[in-house]
């Protein structure tokens, strides 16, 4: 019996549209990954669902960006499922540990951006792929980022600044596109 949280997201899944090609693929792994009963578990080693924030200043002019420990990288904060199919909470919950900053609100309820990334092996987990599900949030006026034992380093970094650190990361760069348009809201 599928859950109503999952037939929502079904649901959210089928009618999401992207003006970038990619995203249609990843949306329609993601209804495949869907059907797996353990697809929100790490259990599921082929790959598992994950929630991330792009989280933005006050400004609407910065994103938290953190330097991941495991992966060597630059990313938004998010995490593991781990059997919770509110993918909302999972974000929220991810981006508030991992950022020290609580009061983040949704700046856009509706599933912000998609992706699919491979996570190398480690320590005898085989490599497998994050489908990761993204939200827009906005954190509150004067809010200072602190970073945990999951990151180097965490900190705002402009819009202008974004394209010269993170180059490589494609899904960064989509979704700072996507967000200019929210800087004069």
């Amino acid at each position: 019996m599928v859950s109503k949280l999952r037939e929502q997201l079904l649901l959210e899944l089928l009618n999401y549209q992207s003006d970038f090609p990619e995203e249609l693929v990843f949306r329609d792994r993601l209804l495949d990954l869907l059907q797996k009963e353990d697809c929100f578990s790490r259990s599921l080693l082929t790959g598992h669902i994950t929630a991330s924030a792009w989280v933005l200043d006050d400004k609407r002019s910065s994103i938290i960006l953190l330097h991941h420990a495991k992966l060597n990288r630059w990313l938004q904060p998010g995490g593991h499922a781990d059997g919770e199919e509110d993918v909302r909470q999972v974000a929220i919950k991810e981006a508030t540990e991992e950022t020290g900053i609580s009061g983040l609100k949704f700046l856009k309820n509706e599933i912000f951006d998609l992706d699919i990334h491979t996570i190398p092996e480690r320590k005898g987990v085989p490599e497998h792929g994050h489908y990761d599900i993204r939200f827009l949030f906005i954190a509150p006026k004067g809010a200072e980022p602190a970073a945990n034992h999951e990151s180097n380093q965490i900190e705002w970094v402009t819009f202008e600044n974004l394209k010269a650190n993170v180059s490589v990361e494609t899904s960064l760069l989509r979704m700072l596109d996507k967000s200019k348009k929210f800087v004069s809201e």
